[in-house]
């Protein structure tokens, strides 16, 4: 009787473990979805004020885009993702450019991050 009591138990304890997992890393996706979605805002912003020379302005925009962007990484930290990766990566180069005045060479780093950002799933 308490074998059957206890297997029960067992059986039970792992059904809700499988039925929570999905739920929890689905709420983790929910919660970089949403950063990601912000860092593309941001770079969008970035590229049209690259585009008219503004690059102080760029820097403030992929600035912010970089923060999401890296939120975005640390709710996925157990799931690498190479498109998140690349839209860090992209994003510190537009910082690092627009900070020394190349609004041009910022504005293509920041556009390249959008693509990889957008493919972020």
């Amino acid at each position: 009787m308490q074998r059957r009591i206890l297997l029960g138990a067992i059986v039970i304890g792992f059904m809700t473990a499988l039925l929570t997992v999905p739920f929890m890393n689905r709420s983790v996706l929910a919660g970089s979805d949403k950063h990601v979605a912000e860092a593309i805002e941001h770079a969008k912003e970035a590229v049209e004020h690259g585009k008219q020379g503004h690059a102080d302005v760029l820097v403030k925009h992929a600035e912010g885009a970089l923060k999401h962007a890296e939120m975005a990484q640390k709710d996925m930290k157990d799931m690498k993702n190479p498109h998140l990766e690349e839209g860090v990566k992209g994003l510190k180069e537009a910082v690092e450019h627009g900070k020394a005045g190349h609004a041009d060479v910022a504005t293509k780093a920041a556009e390249g991050a959008i693509m990889h950002l957008s493919e972020v799933k």
